[in-house]
């Protein structure tokens, strides 16, 4: 059933046993252009802290390829606020600064072969509001997309990371319609051979994507021709007792309550998932085996 599981992402911990295991992928995340954001969707973008030594900020390149030549790994998620991206104006074009400087992360990300996730960080909120349900219009969204996918058409290791972390989000049918546009809106820019992840509600949790009905309604995205190739849906999951990962102690692998079932859906439907956060503490003995 691990064959379904494209990669674990976040923590380096592992990672031999994890490739070892079968998945596709694993990796860590390289932030700082999400500094800021907080999970009502609102970014403070004085707190922005590109991780880019030209930047003055922290040498991601050289950490990217140091894990890539000397652990083994194979992808990276470069989160980013959508107010960064645009400059605070929701629906508008990208900030031609801000944006040269993100894009200088996921150059730096390709030349190291490996696949790099784009991420936006927002929760499916702008300030608060909620994409599609009260707040940003499906069109605005997607067009922050589009023009993300305009960017890396040509980039097949460039992967798609719809939105970090929908919660609380009052009908999954309506999110599932927010990310159908923005899938839409990626295929007819020309971005057709990149994967793209879909994210569930309670925070994506691979413990309720199935029970929450995040996996019935995401089930229904397609691509323009109505396949489901390279669409992938997007889970987290800590070991913690809370699953918020800011506790030192491990309370259970969740392999029985969250990773079993998750597994025995998407092999059943024929899909996979990218656990695309997870951990424990870094010390604890209860998160060592």
């Amino acid at each position: 059933m691990l064959s379904n599981f494209l990669a674990g992402s976040v923590v380096a911990l592992s990672v031999g046993r994890t490739l070892a295991a079968g998945v596709a992928w694993a990796g860590v995340n390289i932030a700082g252009f999400d500094f800021g954001c907080d999970i009502n969707g609102a970014c403070d973008l004085s707190k922005v802290v590109p991780p880019l030594k030209q930047y003055n900020g922290n040498d991601g390149a050289a950490q990217m390829k140091h894990f890539v030549d000397n652990d083994g790994l194979n992808a990276f998620r470069l989160p980013v606020g959508w107010q960064y991206l645009v400059n605070n104006k929701c629906g508008g074009t990208l900030d031609q600064d801000a944006f040269t400087k993100y894009d200088a992360l996921v150059k730096a990300c390709l030349d190291t072969g490996a696949y790099c996730i784009i991420d936006i960080h927002n929760y499916a909120r702008w300030d608060g509001n909620i994409i599609g349900q009260g707040g940003p219009e499906n069109d605005q969204f997607a067009s922050l997309w589009q023009q993300l996918a305009t960017n890396y058409a040509k980039e097949s290791k460039v992967v798609m990371g719809l939105m970090n972390e929908p919660h609380d989000m009052p009908s999954m049918t309506a999110w599932a319609t927010t990310v159908q546009a923005a899938v839409t809106a990626i295929r007819k820019a020309g971005a057709t051979t990149q994967h793209i992840l879909l994210p569930g509600n309670g925070y994506t949790s691979a413990g309720s994507f199935v029970s929450s009905g995040s996996a019935t309604a995401l089930e229904k995205v397609t691509n323009l021709d109505g396949s489901t190739d390279l669409l992938i849906f997007d889970v987290h999951k800590y070991f913690d007792s809370d699953n918020s990962g800011t506790h030192a102690s491990c309370v259970s692998n969740y392999i029985d309550n969250a990773f079993k079932p998750l597994a025995s859906y998407l092999t059943s439907n024929k899909r996979q998932a990218l656990l695309s956060e997870f951990g424990g503490g870094s010390s604890d003995a209860s998160c060592e085996t």
